[in-house]
């Protein structure tokens, strides 16, 4: 099983290779290979000892003491040990950082206090429940700290600069080409449930990005790649048929793919706009056309796989085009100019809805997004779709001037619901709720249900939360995405984690 090599086709470059700023999936999947955790969790979602060998979690939850394995070293020769921890938790939590997720997932950190050469306890402000969860993601890994003095301000530029434990080593990078991983060789503390005790079996891993679905496909057809991210819809069927090649399907946790509408200024203040934009959008048959039946509609802002899901909420909201426009009526948005907008006190009803740069668009949802602007004209409401640079898209959606966001947020962990929409995670302030509503019952939810271990309370609580955010419109929930792997039949031993990433640690290949 030992040696040879594989190359893999994702379907979006990272912004940022920084994990401890990025909050892109693509950063958290690719740096996974190079980066370990202090525990992992499973499928099932019970956790497991990695760098850590064991923990304690003090009774009010708002501490957690780890021991640490003791044969850890990064690939630069440095010891893996609590200093290392703090080092890394403290540079999370710093606001010079400027992290985009990996802060949210430390919640009300406090401070590490270093106990022990292998000892550290994680202190919090108040009780945080989802630590454990948050403490098994790539975003809450470690960077050597001699190489966070070193170079960590161009750890986002990618390349060798960055420096972990996991059990790959970044070999080269060429923005918008690849980024080559070798082999470490002395890596020998994977998570406890690996099938692979020892190092990676694969000499090399090269990660191609192919933004362009067709043409990962291609490549994967004429053997030019061995895996392809993100196979379409389109082309299941045809992977599937092929002798030659294997798909490996599983549904993303965490927050569906929805769009996100911005309650604190017009014309998404008026609950009746947010309204009439949830009935005037006919989901279920745009998902179902667009992706073949591949997508399951989505109901809820948090996906079917993710523990805390309401199965209640499906098919609680009708499309309903005249309702949309009786609400729009209702708002006062009465009048019609010559081109069939509505309008209200001579200003036409406009919405700001940014699409990210080209390659940055996954899953056709620019395709989507063409179809719902012309259901939202039907009722009178011109939706607008600029795309600009990654800063100007940047700046708009999370400096609160777009009325429309739109993106999914994985994490097999129902505290995303706090992510997206408590008020203490502003997208302004660096959070992730783009829909800038500070909704006291949402808040209160959401924080009680980072303040207790009960499974039963907290899914009360989150089912709460997600019924809340439909009923006021927060959120259009649009569907579930899933993750569809297409690889040759050479390719061995690929299995998915909890966030339905690829894991190559126990991958080899049977081709030479």
């Amino acid at each position: 099983m030992k040696g040879g090599s594989l190359t893999y086709a994702a379907d979006t470059e990272p912004v940022s290779f920084d994990i401890h700023v990025s909050p892109q999936d693509i950063t958290g999947a690719i740096q996974r290979n190079v980066f370990d955790s202090l525990i992992s969790q499973d499928t099932a979602g019970e956790f497991h000892p990695w760098l850590a060998s064991s923990w304690e979690i003090a009774k009010d939850l708002k501490s957690y003491t780890f021991t640490l394995r003791e044969d850890v070293k990064f690939t630069d020769g440095t010891a893996f040990d609590a200093e290392a921890v703090k080092v890394n938790f403290d540079r999370i939590a710093d606001p010079k950082t400027k992290s985009q997720l990996a802060a949210s997932l430390l919640g009300p950190y406090a401070g590490s206090d270093v106990l022990g050469t292998h000892k550290i306890k994680v202190r919090f402000k108040e009780p945080f429940a989802p630590f454990l969860q948050a403490a098994s993601t790539a975003y809450l890994g470690f960077y050597s700290p001699k190489a966070i003095k070193a170079s960590g301000a161009v750890f986002g530029a990618g390349g060798p600069a960055q420096v972990g434990t996991g059990p790959f080593v970044v070999e080269s990078y060429s923005k918008g080409q690849s980024l080559v991983l070798k082999r470490n060789p002395a890596y020998v503390w994977p998570p406890k449930t690996s099938a692979n005790a020892g190092p990676a079996h694969l000499d090399k891993l090269t990660i191609r990005f192919l933004p362009e679905a067709s043409v990962r496909v291609g490549a994967l057809n004429s053997g030019q790649i061995d895996l392809a991210a993100a196979v379409q819809p389109t082309d299941i069927k045809a992977v599937e048929a092929n002798p030659a090649l294997k798909l490996l399907r599983s549904d993303h946790p965490g927050g569906n793919y929805s769009l996100y509408l911005n309650v604190s200024k017009a014309p998404f203040s008026d609950e009746k706009v947010r309204k009439a934009v949830q009935h005037a959008l006919n989901v279920d048959l745009n998902v179902k056309s667009l992706y073949f039946g591949q997508y399951k509609r989505a109901w809820s802002p948090l996906s079917p796989s993710t523990p805390g899901y309401d199965a209640s909420l499906e098919n609680s909201v009708p499309h309903d085009p005249v309702k949309a426009g009786k609400l729009l009526d209702e708002a006062g948005w009465t009048a019609r100019d010559s081109e069939g907008y509505r309008t209200k006190d001579g200003k036409r009803l406009v919405v700001e809805w940014p699409l990210l740069p080209a390659q940055y668009v996954r899953d056709q949802r620019n395709i989507l997004g063409q179809a719902f602007q012309a259901e939202l004209k039907k009722v009178g409401i011109q939706a607008n779709r600029p795309q600009n640079d990654i800063g100007t898209y940047t700046a708009q959606v999370y400096g609160g001037k777009a009325d429309i966001a739109d993106y999914s947020w994985g994490r097999f962990e129902p505290d995303v619901l706090w992510l997206l929409f408590n008020s203490a995670n502003h997208a302004t302030k660096g959070g992730q709720n783009a829909t800038f509503a500070k909704d006291a019952d949402i808040d209160s939810w959401t924080n009680a249900g980072r303040k207790t271990l009960d499974r039963e309370v907290r899914a009360e609580l989150y089912g709460k939360v997600q019924k809340r955010v439909i009923d006021l419109a927060l959120a259009i929930p649009i569907y579930t995405g899933t993750n569809a792997l297409g690889y040759g039949k050479h390719v061995e031993g690929l299995v998915t984690d909890a966030n339905t990433w690829p894991s190559f640690h126990n991958v080899w290949t049977t081709k030479r």
